[in-house]
């Protein structure tokens, strides 16, 4: 991974839909090496995805949930057992398990309150849970899902290496 690398990442987080000579361009290298590049990426799994990103308030859903959950079981079945759950929930679009007094966080995208409660109700149905507190947002302050690439250690690495 080098400069050319993190340059096209870094402008196709932004914005994926440009066309390969425009990417070719803006990094300096001709098409055909920049599209090796990308594919090499994508190949060793840097490049996980391409996506849109929709805007859920002009889609009908506005209400933006966190959920912390606890359980009182550790178990593998368990986890399994919760993993299926959420993963077929289509409301749930992050779920990390977490370090500290709580087990599990989710980001839950809803059109409103009821929707919500409806959610809540199946999530407690299908998995025995010991505590979920839901946070509701109030105002969307940042969202990106481009990652800070100048803090990479890929990145800093190579920069190193390169300076002595």
């Amino acid at each position: 991974m080098d400069s050319f690398d993190r340059a096209i990442l870094s402008l196709i987080q932004a914005d994926v839909s440009l066309p390969l000579n425009e990417i070719a361009g803006r990094v300096g290298l001709s098409p055909t090496p920049c599209w090796n590049r990308i594919r090499k990426m994508e190949e060793a799994g840097i490049i996980a995805q391409r996506v849109a990103v929709l805007d859920a308030a002009r889609l009908g859903l506005g209400v933006t949930i966190f959920v912390s959950i606890e359980t009182a079981d550790h178990s593998e079945e368990w986890l399994a057992r919760f993993a299926d759950t959420v993963r077929a929930m289509p409301e749930v679009v992050d779920v990390y398990r977490m370090s500290g007094d709580v087990d599990y966080m989710m980001r839950v995208v809803v059109p409103g309150i009821d929707a919500y409660d409806d959610f809540y109700r199946r999530l407690i149905k299908a998995v025995p849970l010991k505590n979920v507190t839901s946070r509701f947002a109030m105002e969307k302050i940042k969202a990106t899902t481009a990652l800070p690439l100048e803090n990479s250690p890929v990145f800093k690495a190579r920069k190193k290496t390169l300076k002595t």
